[in-house]
């Protein structure tokens, strides 16, 4: 039987990347899949808390395997900022990227050295076994 894992996620997008990158040796299954519209809270300081409210969320409330993750774009120059924070760096909510890259290039009016990169962190909990990995990692760096 084909393992079943549910990818905490609306991104349609992610959900046929993931899909493509395991093909048939995982059912990836999206939130829709399983009945849940939740908007599941991401109230953690850190990326990797992010990835595991979310798939903990899962877990406790639907019983399945569970991968979730955070992305934030870090920028040396600020801090580390946006960070845990880049969906909703304008304003405190919702996520308008416009808005977001905006405030980003504002403050880094002026700056040349403008290094950044995206961190991704991915939180897996695997019931069978009570197993919980949490990683993180860089996909951009320049």
């Amino acid at each position: 039987m084909k393992w079943k894992l549910v990818f905490a996620t609306n991104n349609a997008h992610k959900l046929d990347e993931i899909r493509s990158i395991l093909g048939e040796r995982v059912e990836i299954l999206s939130l829709k899949d399983i009945g849940c519209d939740a908007d599941i809270p991401e109230t953690a300081d850190t990326l990797e808390g992010n990835a595991a409210l979310k798939a903990e969320y899962i877990y406790r409330h639907y019983g399945l395997d569970c991968f979730a993750d955070d992305t934030g774009l870090e920028v040396e120059a600020l801090g580390g900022a946006p960070g845990v924070y880049s969906a909703r760096y304008a304003n405190g909510e919702g996520h308008d990227s416009e808005a977001n890259m905006r405030k980003l290039l504002h403050e880094l009016e002026g700056v040349t050295h403008r290094q950044a990169q995206f961190r991704t962190a991915i939180c897996l909990i695997e019931g069978a076994q009570n197993l919980k990995y949490v990683m993180s990692g860089w996909s951009l760096d320049r």
